[in-house]
């Protein structure tokens, strides 16, 4: 559980630290005066953080549906590895009692 929401995690900061990386070194590559620069560098810094904000949100709404989801797939597949552990014993014991009723091998 906690790997999944590390990885929507991880994405979401890598996707932040991307965005800010990008508009910083546009900004400073684009021919602007300095305080052209930090305002443009303000305004994107609010977007992107707005955005973030946006994301982890979202993320946060699908997370619990999410482990559920998964809950429920683990404890479906759990019953099915019980009942056929069930049916193999079964199995192995009905051969078991077939053998001895057959009696000892030649």
């Amino acid at each position: 559980m906690s790997k999944e929401n590390s990885g929507g995690t991880e994405f979401l900061l890598g996707l932040f630290v991307g965005g800010m990386l990008g508009a910083v070194i546009g900004l400073l590559l684009a021919p602007r005066s300095g305080e052209e620069m930090r305002s443009q560098l303000a305004e994107r810094g609010i977007e992107l953080r707005s955005e973030f904000q946006k994301r982890a949100g979202e993320l946060q709404e699908r997370v619990p549906a999410f482990v559920e989801e998964q809950r429920e797939r683990v404890e479906e597949a759990i019953e099915k590895g019980k009942e056929a552990a069930a049916k193999k014993r079964q199995d192995i014991l009905a051969q078991l009692d077939a053998e001895k009723k057959a009696g000892p091998a030649a």
